[in-house]
């Protein structure tokens, strides 16, 4: 995959690092809003071995606040300032569903637009990813953040999804875009069990021939199961990257570099 002229392979599952310029992010909000916190926080991401850094200026988990459009542009001007020209041999993704702010992005040395909506929430998007020529990663969401929860009634979730990414996907390629990746949409518009279903079934989304990513890093499906708080999900984490692996996820997103590149060396070697 050509991510504005930095390569991309798949033969070997990919880490990754999420780098969250928020307030109110699940997990790591307000951590990073400092420049000396986000250098630090990418420094950390890129020596433990992450192939991919995703940086996000507006937090997307359920029932996050939205900001403006020019608030998540001018987090996303900081950003850029510090990481280029010192990272240009990085591949960074932005974490957007606005066509705006993904253009801005690429633009400006991002190279990989990693989208929630899946284009459902700007109506721009795919034809901007297009004339891009970027990545593009392919998320399903029932809804918005703040809405998304209530809407969790499928008639055959396996198969709802699948047809929800495959029509998108049909949709993109009419676009002229050719290199997609998959998100199923871990926690977004599903219920604890029907995450635990889509894992259990995560191998079927690899009919629809594109990377398979994966986001379960510290989310409420683990952490609310085991009736702990995100800072002690690590290890449920790791469990659930390592089932994601075996059932032919090719890329891991996650807040723990170290522990996925661990986990995908041991399933490596035992493949």
């Amino acid at each position: 995959m050509n991510c504005q002229g930095k390569l991309l392979t798949f033969n070997y599952p990919l880490v990754m690092g999420i780098v969250n310029i928020t307030q109110d992010s699940f997990f790591d909000g307000g951590l990073y809003l400092q420049e000396k916190n986000i250098v630090e926080r990418i420094e950390t991401i890129i020596t433990e071995g992450a192939d991919i850094v995703d940086i996000g200026c507006i937090a997307t988990n359920p029932f996050a606040e939205t900001i403006s459009e020019e608030e998540e542009l001018e987090r996303l001007k900081k950003i850029i300032k510090l990481i280029f020209p010192k990272y240009s041999n990085i591949i960074f993704s932005i974490d957007t569903y606005r066509a705006s702010i993904a253009e801005y992005a690429i633009d400006n040395g991002i190279n990989i637009i990693n989208d929630i909506s899946g284009g459902d929430f700007d109506n721009n998007m795919f034809a901007t990813v297009a004339r891009l020529k970027a990545p593009y990663i392919l998320m399903h969401t029932s809804g918005r953040p703040h809405e998304m929860q209530q809407k969790t009634n499928y008639n055959n979730i396996i198969a709802d999804i699948m047809f929800h990414l495959s029509e998108r996907i049909e949709r993109l390629h009419d676009f002229g875009v050719a290199d997609i990746i998959v998100d199923p949409g871990f926690g977004f518009g599903k219920t604890i069990e029907q995450n635990y279903y889509l894992l259990q079934h995560l191998s079927i989304f690899q009919e629809l021939n594109c990377p398979l990513l994966v986001g379960l890093s510290r989310k409420s499906m683990l952490y609310k199961m085991l009736n702990i708080s995100p800072e002690d999900a690590l290890n449920a984490t790791s469990i659930v990257n390592t089932i994601a692996l075996l059932n032919g996820a090719n890329i891991l997103r996650v807040h723990d570099v170290k522990e996925a590149v661990e986990a995908i060396k041991i399933v490596n070697k035992i493949k």
